[in-house]
């Protein structure tokens, strides 16, 4: 079971992928709507994993990543973005994530992907 923060300027995509990882058995330690939040939350409560909406106002969630990597550089951080974000997505990984999800969630690959990360 893995302690997971919930980055997505959306409530409805955050409720989602909370609802795929909590049956799952993991454990949702915390929700974040931007990048600000989400960078405040990590350190405040050192998560196993973040899983972080790349387009989100105040600080993307590729600033994010960033200024997590610096400060925590084991940290694990997947990407969730929405179709035709390759481009990004590419600049996410090179910020220091291991791996992204596409929006709408598929539950097995959200999964699938969290175990690869964790492992």
């Amino acid at each position: 079971m893995a302690k997971i923060l919930v980055v997505d300027d959306a409530k409805f995509m955050r409720m989602t992928l909370s609802n795929i990882l909590v049956k799952a058995n993991h454990e949702v330690i915390g929700e974040a709507d931007n990048g600000i939040k989400a960078v405040e939350l990590y350190q405040e409560l050192k998560p196993d994993l973040v899983t972080m909406d790349i387009t989100m106002p105040e600080k993307s969630g590729i600033e994010a990543v960033k200024e997590i990597k610096e400060q925590f550089p084991n940290a694990k951080i997947i990407m969730c973005s929405a179709m035709g974000q390759q481009k990004m997505v590419v600049e996410a990984i090179e910020a220091g994530a291991k791996d992204f999800i596409v929006k709408p969630f598929d539950e097995g690959r959200v999964l699938d992907a969290i175990k690869r990360v964790l492992s």
